[in-house]
Parts: C-alpha cells; structure tokens; sequence
C-alpha cells in the first residue's frame, strides 16, 4: 500500500510543481490570452477550440464551459469545438488528409475577429498548425497551448501559452487550469460589462 501512496504524494506534487512553474513563466502571456479572448467576445465573434486525442478532449471542455456556463449564470458565449463532428472531421480526413482536419472547418466555421485556441502538447500537431496558418490569413487571433518549447506552434502563435514542462500528463493538467482560469476571466468581464 505504501507504494500506491508514494504514487499518489509523487503525482500530486509533480502536477503542483508544474502549475507553479506555469503561472511563473507565463503570468504575461495568460492575461495576454484572457484578454484577446475577452476583446473577442466583446466584438461579437467567438472561440473556436482544437486539439488530438486528450487535448482534443480538453478543447471540448472549454468550449462547453463557455457554452454553458463555468462560476456564473449568465448568456451563452459562442464556442465551438472542431473535434466533436465526426463526421466532418473523418471526411475531411479521408478526402483532403487529416492535416486539413481543422483548417477546413476554420475556413467554413470562422470569420475575422474570431479567437483559435489550438491545444497540443507538442506544438507539433499539423492539423493545428495548418489551422493557425490560414487563421492567420483570415484574420483571425490564435492562442497556443502547447509544452516547453511550442514546436512549430511557437513562430505562428499570436499568443503562445508553452507549459514549462516535457511530461504530456503534467501539460494536460496545466492546460485543463489555464482554461478553467481562461474561462473564469471572460465570465468576470463580460458581467462587468452587463
């Protein structure tokens, strides 16, 4: 049993240690993030979330807690999520390559003015990476949520959102608070406004 609860204890720091690190290195960059998001909504455009595998589970989150609601009753905020349609995203795959995934759906989905919160903790994921290219084109802000060194999200982030960390589940983890906070800020504002 001693060794089920070193487990945990090791766990459980590694992911406080992680968070703290985050705030640290990124304090600038995360209000930079709220309030590109913030601005977003306030214009009446939207969020449009995007990720693989675990992340693509995390950018489902986020975009049902703006949906919905996160700390505060309140008005939908407009918040898709480009992994749910199966359908789409399986087509588009199979007939354009699932590099165009979600650059596809941007491009039929979005409008300028809108926000792009890719989430991978490689940076390296090329459908998002495709999808930050013709954002940028469209006019569109991106925001990356990536690992330590953003990979090639890094260069074509407008704001980059790089996890201190090289451990995919200590990067999950930090991502699933970045976007509670991120969630919590844009409630917050937008009540202020009201």
């Amino acid at each position: 049993m001693n060794q089920l609860e070193d487990l945990f204890r090791r766990r459980f720091e590694e992911s406080t240690d992680a968070k703290r690190a985050t705030v640290i290195a990124l304090m600038p960059a995360l209000v930079t993030a709220a309030k590109t998001l913030v601005d977003a909504y306030l214009a009446g455009r939207k969020a449009i979330f995007l990720g693989n595998g675990g992340s693509a589970a995390d950018a489902q989150h986020m975009a049902a807690e703006l949906l919905g609601r996160y700390l505060y009753e309140r008005s939908p905020l407009p918040a898709l999520a480009l992994t749910t349609n199966s359908s789409a995203v399986t087509a588009i795959a199979n007939d354009y390559g699932y590099e165009q995934v979600f650059a596809r759906q941007v491009e039929a989905l979005a409008v300028a003015g809108d926000v792009i919160v890719g989430l991978s903790t490689s940076g390296n994921s090329a459908n998002i990476v495709e999808a930050f290219l013709l954002a940028r084109r469209l006019g569109m802000k991106t925001i990356a949520l990536t690992g330590r060194t953003g990979g090639r999200l890094a260069a074509i982030s407008d704001v980059l959102l790089n996890v201190p960390s090289d451990e995919t589940p200590r990067i999950q983890e930090c991502h699933t608070l970045i976007g509670h906070t991120l969630c919590e800020a844009i409630e917050s504002a937008l009540m202020q406004k009201e």
